[in-house]
């Protein structure tokens, strides 16, 4: 009893001791500066090295074969990468617990994919479909019909997905439950804002397509080459293994490579000119004022030291240097961000299925901003301004009926007739 009161007594008399909440941040080792090794220092960089160096290989052949196929497939490749991105970025908040109670929920997240899909491929390809479907007379008026209401389609059908959502809410699930919705929405928006501006470049010519796209990818090898063989000085805690080394030399390299490169994809017409329907052949157009060279007669000093007097230069290849400064500028930012998103979560990566890689929104990340700013720069600074012809017809057959186009065409015969009498 004494023994008791005594324990009761001691422990009234001792304070109480306040532990302080730990942070959720993991705490970087003391022995990683910044967060991680870098490349020089990595024991094992020659193994990942060749791993890396085996996919990407593997993948820029890939790549090279879907753009000699055309614009099509093109856009089933984007189609197929919005796919994987999506799948891997819906894992990224799943809880098996929460989900087994959940049945059916996952599927939701894939309506409301599809429904994203359907609304802005929608919108994107409707006048290459219709251009596709005139030699049919039937399969023309349905066209214009599914055209017509497409918006409403698109509504209806994410109306449905969000009465299903409601009618799937369960007690004590509430909280993650609109934690998914929110996050499936983020998403959408994430990948389908980059998708719809790189198909919209595609169709514009593969040429804005594929020089933005190249030019990440030589930024990112070079800067792992360069970070790999001479990073010394750690460029950002957000990402250990990135360098001041790495960084400067794939800019000056990303710079130049828009230069050059722009000559060499300029001069091929099928990737020059846009594609205005959805059929699969090589194109043969005009190249117009951009493609066309020009010669500017080298100063005499330069002549001394080199046999060349004039170099032909084409006239987009000054905008290459714009895309080139923004892909080797601007556009790591994007990785950056990723790298800070994977940290929040405590990720090392968001996939598995490139070796060497991660996932494909680690390849992405870059490509994502480099697209948004290529479709910007072309109609901002390249594109013509004005009413076109074109733009014209794609109003007068994606929202005029059959009978409506005749009466136009007659009316304007009309007109023209007149015009010619009176002259």
């Amino acid at each position: 009893m004494q023994r008791e009161n005594n324990s009761s007594l001691s422990s009234a008399a001792s304070p109480r001791v306040r532990h302080r909440k730990r942070s959720n941040e993991a705490i970087p080792e003391p022995s990683k500066a910044n967060g991680g090794k870098l490349l020089v220092d990595d024991r094992n960089k020659y193994k990942s090295m060749w791993i890396r160096t085996y996919s990407t290989v593997w993948m820029i052949g890939g790549f090279a074969l879907i753009v000699y196929m055309g614009h099509l497939y093109i856009t089933a490749m984007v189609v197929v990468i919005q796919i994987f991105m999506a799948k891997e970025l819906f894992n990224l908040l799943r809880k098996a617990h929460e989900d087994r109670h959940l049945p059916g929920f996952r599927l939701l997240n894939w309506h409301f994919f599809v429904t994203a899909m359907l609304f802005v491929y929608g919108r994107l390809l409707s006048q290459p479909l219709v251009n596709t479907m005139t030699s049919d007379k039937f399969l023309y008026q349905f066209v214009c019909s599914l055209i017509k209401y497409h918006m409403a389609i698109c509504y209806f059908s994410y109306i449905a997905g969000f009465i299903w959502f409601i009618l799937t809410l369960k007690k004590k699930m509430y909280k993650y439950q609109f934690g998914q919705y929110a996050w499936t929405h983020m998403i959408l928006i994430v990948v389908f804002t980059q998708s719809s501006f790189t198909v919209a470049n595609i169709f514009e010519g593969i040429f804005w397509f594929l020089l933005p796209a190249s030019l990440i990818i030589i930024n990112d090898i070079f800067a792992y080459i360069f970070g790999f063989f001479f990073g010394r000085t750690p460029l950002i805690k957000l990402s250990p293994k990135k360098t001041w080394e790495g960084f400067i030399g794939a800019s000056v390299t990303t710079i130049i490579s828009a230069f050059v490169l722009a000559n060499i994809l300029g001069r091929f017409q099928w990737l020059t000119c846009p594609r205005k329907d959805l059929s699969t052949g090589w194109l043969q157009c005009d190249p117009g004022p951009l493609f066309k060279p020009e010669c500017y007669t080298l100063p005499g000093w330069i002549s001394q030291w080199f046999t060349w007097k004039e170099i032909s230069v084409l006239p987009v290849q000054w905008h290459a240097l714009c895309l080139g400064l923004f892909a080797s500028i601007i556009a790591p930012f994007g990785g950056f961000f990723a790298s800070g998103f994977k940290r929040a979560f405590k990720i090392k990566d968001f996939g598995d299925s490139i070796p060497g890689h991660g996932g494909i929104t680690d390849r992405m990340d870059c490509q994502m901003v480099m697209a948004v700013f290529a479709y910007i720069y072309l109609q901002s600074f390249v594109a013509r301004e004005g009413i076109t012809v074109e733009m014209i017809l794609d109003q007068i057959l994606t929202n005029f009926s059959f009978e409506e186009q005749q009466s136009l065409l007659i009316k304007l015969g009309q007109i023209l007739q007149d015009r010619v009498a009176y002259s």
